[in-house]
């Protein structure tokens, strides 16, 4: 493969320095040079990409990703797709992921046991395109907390949402079979969620069987993710070394405070556009704002709104991502996170870039070859119409992401009139 300039771009390199015009040399996978103030124009060795003063950035990082959520309005609906229309589905969601510029992706729960890891493998043999994937298996749930969906009155825990177990042994079992099944991340539910009928406040899991269920994926040198609303929930994560924290609304101060002194070892990905759309946009759904769930929240969006910002303010690492895939918040729209973290949080546009972009890198285990445009890293780039420090949302339009490469290979190429040196969209 021919190497490939980027000539006449604006780059914002993810390492936090203002954006700086110049041009970048892709050589196989990688990043080989980064020019700035330059006006190469290449040779006849390389194909040459004019970008007309567009931004080139590295690509995006969803931090809690499923893939498999079929944008319907329940758990169950989601858990009850036939598999074989589920693999076809989870296989698209994985394309519209890579169009969008999300050219990585941490996997934060499948619906059915094997699926993250089979769409992952489909990825890197290069049968179905989508970004880098880090597959989980289904998330682990205690009988009776989030997830276990089977009727009250039957027990058929293969049709439920979550894999429910039920003490250590139990849960022990469940990290060894996912480990099996050949996962990146063991998922656990130590807390509740509302639509799900058990409170975000409560923490049905126990200590002892976190500690079992950390243990166990450790030993095997698998990563530890945890839906952890409770305050409690949250702090469980810091004992026993979750790594990564989905959500954290009802972290009180005590909290905030472990985990700023351990913010070195922990990302907290809140999902604030869950909140955020259930809240308000779920009418449609049976979600009325003034119903008692919409009103519970709204109470949540508020409050987990000013979590964050506190966070934000320790220097806790803070990623955008979280439950796309329902009715109300369907996939592709995942970097309307970065907006609320500008409009809500109070980060600045830089620093909402950057944790989708060089903390993605860090949350995805390779922070020194990921996340940002720098020699010697992995050419995971997109190319942008316009300034996203000027206006976060042009992350949320596809046809304002001219194009995007990953591993150093265009999913979706620009195509360049040789004639005007301009830049135009090809498919």
């Amino acid at each position: 493969m021919a190497d490939i300039l980027f000539s006449n771009v604006r780059i914002l390199d993810g390492s936090g320095e203002q954006p700086y015009e110049g041009a970048v040399l892709i050589q196989g996978n990688r990043i080989k040079r980064v020019e700035r103030d330059s006006e190469t124009t290449g040779d006849g060795s390389m194909a040459v990409i004019d970008g007309a003063g567009a931004t080139l950035m590295p690509g995006m990082v969803e931090a809690h990703t499923h893939l498999s959520w079929n944008d319907q309005p329940t758990l169950e609906a989601i858990a009850l797709l036939p598999p074989e229309e589920h693999t076809l589905f989870t296989a698209q969601m994985a394309k519209r992921y890579i169009d969008m510029g999300f050219t990585s992706c941490v996997g934060a729960a499948a619906a059915k046991p094997r699926l993250d890891v089979v769409i992952r493998n489909a990825i890197n043999s290069g049968q179905i395109p989508g970004p880098r994937y880090l597959a989980n298996g289904q998330e682990i749930a205690t009988r009776g907390g989030l997830g276990d969906t089977s009727p009250p009155h039957l027990e058929f825990p293969e049709l439920s949402f979550g894999y429910v177990v039920s003490g250590p042994e139990e849960i022990r079992a469940a990290v060894r079979r996912f480990i099996k099944y050949g996962v990146d991340l063991i998922k656990l539910n130590l807390s509740g969620e509302e639509i799900a009928g058990v409170a975000a406040e409560e923490t049905p899991m126990t200590d002892e069987e976190v500690a079992v269920a950390v243990e166990e994926a450790k030993r095997r040198g698998k990563r530890v993710c945890a839906h952890a609303r409770s305050s409690e929930s949250v702090r469980m994560c810091i004992r026993h070394g979750i790594e990564i924290i989905y959500h954290a609304s009802y972290a009180d101060e005590q909290t905030l405070d472990m985990l700023a002194a351990a913010k070195d070892k922990h990302f907290v990905a809140p999902g604030l556009a869950w909140l955020v759309r259930t809240s308000e946009d779920a009418a449609g759904f049976g979600i009325s704002p003034d119903s008692p769930l919409g009103l519970q929240y709204a109470r949540e969006r508020d409050i987990a709104i000013e979590t964050m910002a506190k966070m934000h303010r320790r220097g806790i690492r803070v990623l955008p991502g979280g439950d796309y895939g329902f009715a109300w918040i369907p996939h592709g729209q995942n970097a309307r996170d970065l907006e609320y973290f500008v409009n809500l949080v109070g980060m600045s546009p830089m620093e909402a870039v950057l944790s989708a972009t060089k903390l993605g890198g860090a949350i995805m285990g390779r922070p020194e070859e990921l996340g940002q445009i720098r020699e010697g890293y992995l050419a995971d780039i997109i190319l942008v119409d316009g300034d996203p420090l000027a206006d976060i949302r042009i992350l949320q339009d596809r046809e304002r992401i001219l194009a995007v490469m990953k591993d150093g290979t265009f999913h979706r190429a620009p195509d360049v009139a040789a004639d005007e040196r301009s830049l135009r969209w090809a498919v």
